[in-house]
């Protein structure tokens, strides 16, 4: 919530005052400033912008965090090293072990494209530590031979990328990162839905089926297999039609019961919908669908209405598929 948000922004404005006076923390009810609000372009609370020397322009977004530690690391990271550079293999199992999750670069030397990307990274995914390593040493002892990065979950690496060289888009890499803050399969409630939204993966695959049906865990299992092959690509939820809560989505979406299970691909900056052919929910299927629509070839599930003129006249506002996902999330 908006007032949690506020708290923590506090909580790290205090905690960073000892460590970092030089930073600044502020904030601002806009309700009454309509000209900052125009210049920053503000649509969304609560917002929050990191001004840096002095300028007016082009602050940068901090999106996504939430939590007072994550402030404070987003910050550091931004007026600091993002990464932690390490020479050994003790150094880097300490960093690997301290937290559920790590991510380590390990490159041939530490000046070129790739480690510029992997350090712009760093500094957009402040939930966990981000190490990176020239040594060879480091290198044989996890058996990489070329400029790698690696995701560590709980001590283990779950992840391998090999950075070419040049720049690969830093937003895929970011986008690829943020997704092992989930698990695999994201079971879709108030809690979770905030971070479903603040993942930067705007394509989403949606499993709507009964928890409690004799086939569910077969159905699961087949629709985390499929998962693991586009993370980053895809983000895979599950939606239990048995959860009155979860009302909404379904309405959203136009399932009933006889519909299910269904399985439904959204994209979040056109809020377009796609409906997977097959009815089976077989890893092939799901594989075949996802697969389909990253290429561009699925074909459009019915598509919402145009917004009303007047949608936000009355008291109880006018909802279609293109303005429900901005309004409500």
């Amino acid at each position: 919530s908006p007032h949690n948000l506020s708290e923590e922004f506090a909580e790290a404005a205090r905690q960073l005052k000892k460590e970092a006076p030089r930073i600044q923390f502020g904030k601002i009810d806009v309700t009454h400033q309509h000209d900052l609000r125009k210049e920053f372009n503000i649509q969304e609370f609560p917002t929050v912008k990191f001004f840096v020397d002095g300028s007016r322009e082009d602050p940068v977004d901090c999106k996504g965090v939430r939590q007072a530690s994550t402030f404070i690391t987003w910050v550091k990271r931004r007026t600091g090293p993002s990464t932690i550079l390490i020479n050994s293999t003790d150094q880097a199992e300490a960093i690997i072990n301290a937290d559920d999750l790590a991510v380590i670069g390990f490159f041939k030397e530490l000046h070129n494209d790739s480690v510029e990307v992997f350090c712009e990274t760093a500094r957009d995914v402040p939930e966990m530590p981000f190490g990176m390593t020239a040594s060879k040493d480091v290198h044989a002892n996890y058996g990489i031979q070329k400029n790698t990065l690696v995701v560590f979950k709980k001590g283990k690496p779950v992840h391998n990328e090999v950075l070419e060289d040049g720049k690969q888009a830093t937003m895929d890499l970011t986008r690829l990162i943020k997704t092992f803050t989930l698990d695999l399969v994201t079971e879709y409630n108030l809690e979770t839905s905030v971070k479903i939204f603040d993942v930067p993966v705007e394509n989403h695959i949606l499993l709507f089926t009964p928890t409690n049906s004799e086939t569910f865990n077969e159905i699961y299992e087949n629709y985390k297999s499929a998962a693991v092959e586009f993370r980053g690509k895809i983000m895979f939820v599950l939606v239990n039609t048995n959860e009155t809560r979860n009302g909404r989505v379904f309405e959203y979406f136009r399932i009933r019961d006889i519909d299910v299970p269904a399985v439904r691909i959204l994209n979040l900056t056109s809020n377009a919908q796609y409906k997977m052919p097959a009815d089976e929910v077989t890893v092939k299927n799901l594989k075949e669908f996802c697969q389909s629509y990253l290429n561009g070839k699925a074909k459009l599930h019915r598509s919402s209405e145009e917004i009303p003129k007047d949608w936000d006249k009355r008291p109880v506002k006018v909802l279609v598929g293109k303005n429900f996902n901005r309004i409500v999330f």
